[in-house]
């Protein structure tokens, strides 16, 4: 019994040690990109050791793997929680994709799984790490709007690798725009029309989502 208890107090130390880790790494990693962070500042902030970091990751490059894989569950989340808030089947996607689009408004969002992920991790990595998250719940989304009618019935995971794309393009755009905030709106927009697109009944005018301004035409001078 005094064994089993040992070996679950080694887990849980060992748990808070990777969780002390990670936390630390997306802290600094947001704030000053992962170019600028060492390791050695890295353990010292979290309490553990050299040995401890490398227990439980390869090295750098693998913590902000883990880091990267922690942000997109956080925001693949939140998109589900906002879209879960209605009973429509196609304001449910359009809620999702919009809660998506103003994450990646967010400065360690746009560090961390923006522009330091695909940079270090590789392009394959990166678009692994978001469809690890977010392309389930394309897949369940797109599936529900078939069921309802909204949508012609087809395959539907191809349709959801390419909405994944799409979505993964707007969100660099909007991390790399000067303009991040006429960027999210001009990439809603866009986004918006893309998807009217698939409905059968894509004559009729598409809505914005409530609480969203009307995107900026481009070059309108900002008030």
């Amino acid at each position: 019994m005094s064994v089993k208890i040992h070996r679950g107090r080694q887990a849980e130390r060992s748990e808070a040690t990777r969780k002390a880790l990670v936390e630390v790494a997306r802290r600094l990693f947001a704030k000053r990109g992962y170019a600028d962070v060492g390791t050695e500042e890295i353990v010292r902030r979290a309490g553990v050791t050299r040995g401890a970091l490398y227990h439980h990751f390869s090295g750098k490059e693998d913590l902000l793997h883990a880091v990267a894989e922690q942000v997109e569950e956080e925001v693949t989340r939140k998109s589900a929680e906002a879209a879960l808030a209605h009973t429509d089947p196609w304001a449910q996607q359009r809620a999702g994709w919009e809660a998506f689009l103003d994450a990646c408004l967010d400065p360690a969002v746009q560090r961390i799984i923006l522009l330091d992920a695909p940079a270090v991790l590789g392009p394959k990595a990166w678009r692994e790490i978001a469809s690890k998250y977010g392309l389930a719940l394309v897949q369940f989304g797109l599936q529900s709007l078939i069921e309802a009618g909204l949508i012609e019935e087809q395959p539907v995971d191809p349709l959801a690798h390419l909405v994944i794309g799409a979505l993964s393009e707007a969100a660099v755009v909007i991390a790399q725009a000067e303009d991040t905030e006429a960027a999210r709106d001009q990439m809603g927009a866009a986004l918006e029309r893309l998807m009217a697109g698939l409905r059968v009944d894509s004559g009729t005018p598409a809505t914005r989502s409530v609480g969203r301004a009307a995107p900026r035409r481009p070059g309108r001078a900002r008030g």
